[in-house]
């Protein structure tokens, strides 16, 4: 089940591939592969690689991105984000400020413990784009 147990069957498996995520296989000092991104070019997991799949996204109005092998000669091809899902309009003005106080605290504060937590920090155009529409949260 989830990361551990794929983990384990990778180890004990000889010639094994699997798919976990690079978080957990950071942090448990699993071997990685170089995939072949959109550019032709054989990219290895990493922070770097990564950020420039996340910068390299296209984000719609309502920030729904998917990153089906983006863009990019560093980019790594298979990247995501984590989701956040808000309401536009709160009935209590005061959830609504805390909500926002929340984004902002993730887009600065919570970025600067990233790495630490083998996630990658946002992109500097992702965070203004993040912080931009979460003033419409009311």
């Amino acid at each position: 089940p989830k990361n551990d147990g794929v983990t384990a069957t990778i180890k004990q498996t000889p010639g094994s591939i699997g798919y976990i995520e690079y978080t957990y296989a950071k942090l448990a000092k699993v071997n990685m592969a170089s995939v072949e991104n959109k550019a032709g070019k054989f990219v290895a997991p990493s922070d770097e690689s990564g950020a420039a799949a996340l910068a390299n996204a296209t984000m719609t109005p309502d920030l729904r991105v998917w990153l089906p092998d983006p863009a990019g000669d560093t980019s790594y091809p298979i990247a995501s984000y984590t989701w956040m899902l808000f309401y536009k309009k709160y009935e209590d003005p005061k959830k609504a400020e805390i909500v926002r106080k929340m984004v902002d605290w993730c887009l600065t504060e919570g970025q600067k413990v990233s790495p630490k937590l083998a996630y990658i920090p946002l992109p500097e155009n992702v965070v203004k784009t993040v912080k931009e529409a979460a003033e419409n949260i009311k």
